[in-house]
């Protein structure tokens, strides 16, 4: 039987609540695996697996009854190992790296913000820093919209202008916000949003980093900022030393 894991604790951690039921329908029962200073919070994977609704919330609602108790390295939906001797193996092998995560991560939480840009009003913007895109935009409206190859020229001016301006936002939200915070990890990149950065936070500080995003929204009002979190640290738990990242407890396995 496969072994599903949700996440790594110390040995010292305390146990989930007694019955608790994770992913699978029905619920496989969570359980915990220890191995030298650690343990693993595992349960039997269900077959055939795949990211539905429930699992994911079952999958979430394990971390979050067994982070309350204290830190926990998160797993991603998805980690699945062969068995419980191989997650044993790991946690043995790759001790001292999950033992410094541990530390590093207590009392931290993660947030992840998302940008976009407002499509009228950087527009707006846009019009409103060009010099040249409004004399043409004004020489266009003159000669009753301009010639085929005028709108064409107007059109690939306002898409540089509007491309340029994604890059100075996302590196404005990284650097407005990265102060707020301990740690930063870049999100892998995607055509829906100009920036996707997640932020490691101390928990105590949350009003602070959360200060620093209402400040970046009064300060960039063309943009829109979807933030979500507090979540466990899922971006800062990296691969031990020679243990590949996709691999059972690498920590990046599937997107939630």
């Amino acid at each position: 039987m496969s072994t599903y894991v949700y996440g790594i604790t110390a040995a010292s951690h305390p146990a989930p609540p007694e019955g608790m039921g994770g992913v699978g329908d029905p619920a496989r029962p969570v359980r915990v695996l220890e191995a030298g200073e650690l343990s693993a919070v595992v349960s039997d994977a269900p077959e055939g697996l795949r990211p539905k609704r429930r699992d994911l919330l079952a999958h979430q609602t394990v971390l979050s009854e067994a982070g309350a108790a204290g830190v926990i390295l998160p797993m991603r939906f998805g980690s699945v190992a062969p068995d419980d001797d191989t997650v044993a193996s790991v946690l043995v092998e790759r001790a001292d790296h999950y033992k410094e995560r541990l530390r590093t991560l207590d009392g931290k939480v993660e947030y992840n913000v998302k940008a976009t840009h407002d499509e009228e009003a950087v527009l707006h913007r846009v019009m409103s820093e060009n010099p040249e895109i409004r004399a043409t935009t004004e020489a266009n409206r003159q000669a009753g919209g301009g010639s085929y190859d005028q709108r064409l020229k107007l059109g690939e001016m306002v898409v540089a202008a509007v491309k340029a301006r994604e890059a100075e936002d996302a590196a404005d939200v990284r650097h407005t916000l990265e102060s707020a915070a301990d740690a930063v990890s870049a999100g892998p990149d995607s055509s829906g949003w100009l920036a996707n950065v997640s932020f490691l936070v101390e928990r105590d500080g949350a009003a602070t980093f959360l200060a620093a995003v209402e400040q970046l929204r009064k300060s960039h009002p063309h943009l829109d900022l979807r933030v979500n979190g507090p979540l466990p640290p899922y971006s800062f738990v990296d691969p031990g030393p020679a243990e590949p990242a996709g691999s059972a407890l690498g920590g990046d396995l599937v997107e939630e």
